[in-house]
């Protein structure tokens, strides 16, 4: 849920849903720490499933899945970060769940979109091709964009959820 208020005389958005879930593999590890001290220092709840060091020779998917099984206890409460090389490995594992709509996204504006017209649970980024700064700015738009809930974006939605009924039996 995304809250709003004006401190002296600035309209202010923040955070306030359910935990959000971080993920990363080695290539993900330096820009998750990044985003995991971001929300706290912001007092968002989070959650870290790993990785917990750096190693050249862990596995996206190990981390991907611990996450993704966490998001989709609650999906329409609870979020997902996630990070690997190219964002593709950690999009495709999360995407295997029941109740996840991972996003990768490259961009401000993919994020806003992924939140508004999708209603994505789980960020996916590409920790090769961002830097801090870029990061933040696509973390912040995901977080405070709410699910517009306009009848086309409702629909497609609920679309999605009736093929993961047929598909995840």
């Amino acid at each position: 849920m995304i809250r709003a208020r004006a401190i002296g005389g600035v309209f202010v958005l923040w955070y306030s849903g359910g935990m959000i879930y971080l993920a990363c593999d080695h290539r993900g590890f330096q820009l998750k720490e990044v985003i995991k001290k971001s929300l706290i220092e912001r007092g968002i709840e989070v959650e870290d499933m790993g990785a917990f060091a750096y190693d050249p020779q862990d596995d996206y998917t190990d981390f991907a899945a611990a996450a993704s099984i966490k998001v989709a206890e609650n999906p329409s409460e609870h979020k997902g970060i996630f990070l690997c090389g190219s964002g593709q490995g950690m999009d495709i594992v999360a995407n295997k769940f029941r109740g996840i709509r991972a996003a990768l996204c490259w961009d401000t504006d993919e994020a806003r979109k992924s939140r508004n017209d999708d209603d994505a649970n789980v960020l996916v980024l590409a920790a090769d091709e961002s830097d801090e700064m870029k990061t933040r700015g696509i973390v912040t738009v995901w977080l405070e964009t709410p699910f517009s809930g306009e009848e086309r974006h409702a629909r497609r939605v609920k679309e999605i959820s009736d093929i993961e009924g047929k598909n995840f039996k």
